[in-house]
């Protein structure tokens, strides 16, 4: 495995121990502890972490992420209830 797998495998991982900590908000919502939310830190930090990685590698870079987030939020103002007035 090169450098560049190594991140790729490890991004993927921490993605999907983020998404593990994001199920277990929902499940467990009536019962939520301070440690889970701890951990939904904590993971969001990791992939944050290995986001700076691929940039700092030339993967990718601040610019195209930020068009990309632009895309997204139009999306998810259109589409979703994030957005809307409650």
């Amino acid at each position: 495995m090169n450098k560049r797998q190594e991140m790729l495998v490890i991004t993927m991982e921490e993605c999907a121990e983020l998404s593990q900590a994001c199920s277990k908000l929902i499940r467990f919502e009536d019962d939520q502890s301070e440690q889970d939310i701890k951990n939904l830190q904590d993971e969001i930090g990791d992939v944050m972490c290995m986001i700076d990685i691929m940039k700092h590698s030339g993967l990718v870079n601040d610019e195209q992420i930020e068009e990309r987030k632009k895309v997204k939020k139009d999306k998810l103002m259109k589409w979703s209830l994030l957005f809307s007035e409650d």
